[in-house]
C-alpha cells in the first residue's frame, strides 16, 4: 500500500512538473522564421561552401579580404594574420553592421570552430560574401601563414 501512495505522489508530481514546464519548453523552441531560415540554409549549403585553405591564398591576395580575427582580444594581441580585425566572436553578429557587404570577409577563430558559428549566423543574415579559413588560425600558422600559397606551389 505505502509503495502505491509513492508511486502516486511521484507520478503527480510529474504531471504537475511536465504541466509547470511545458509552457516554457514551447516557448525555447525557434520562431517559424528562424526555421525557415536554418532550413534555406542547410538545403542551400554544401559541405565546403565557403572554405578557403591557407594555400589557396597567395600572400599579396590577403588586402583583398576583410580578415577578421574572431578570437578573444589578448590572443589577437598575442598574434594575429597581418591586417586583421578583431572582433570576439560572441560580438560580431551585435556589431555586424561594421562589416561590409562589398568585400570578402574571412574569417578565422584558432580551430574554425567559432568562426563557422559566425559564418553561419552572417550568411543567414544575408551576407554572401563571408569565407572560413579552414583550421582557423593553428592550421594557417602550421602551414606556412602568409606563405602557406608559396610553399603549396613549390610542392606541385
Amino acid at each position: 500500500m505505502e509503495t502505491r501512495v509513492t508511486l502516486r505522489r511521484l507520478a503527480l508530481t510529474l504531471a504537475l512538473a511536465t504541466a509547470a514546464f511545458a509552457p516554457l519548453a514551447a516557448h525555447a523552441q525557434a520562431d517559424k522564421a528562424t526555421i525557415s531560415s536554418l532550413q534555406g540554409y542547410f538545403d542551400f549549403v554544401d559541405a565546403n561552401a565557403g572554405t578557403i585553405l591557407p594555400e589557396q591564398i597567395p600572400a599579396e591576395d590577403y588586402k583583398k579580404f576583410y580578415v577578421l580575427d574572431v578570437r578573444e582580444a589578448a590572443q589577437f594581441a598575442k598574434d594575429h594574420i597581418p591586417g586583421a580585425v578583431n572582433i570576439e566572436w560572441r560580438q560580431v553578429f551585435a556589431q555586424r553592421a561594421k562589416l561590409p557587404k562589398d568585400k570578402t570577409i574571412l574569417v578565422y577563430c584558432n580551430t574554425s570552430s567559432f568562426a563557422a558559428q559566425v559564418a553561419m549566423a552572417l550568411r543567414m543574415d544575408g551576407f554572401e560574401n563571408v569565407r572560413l579559413l579552414y583550421g582557423g588560425y593553428n592550421e594557417w600558422k602550421a602551414r606556412g601563414g602568409m606563405d602557406a600559397f608559396t610553399r603549396a606551389s613549390k610542392k606541385s
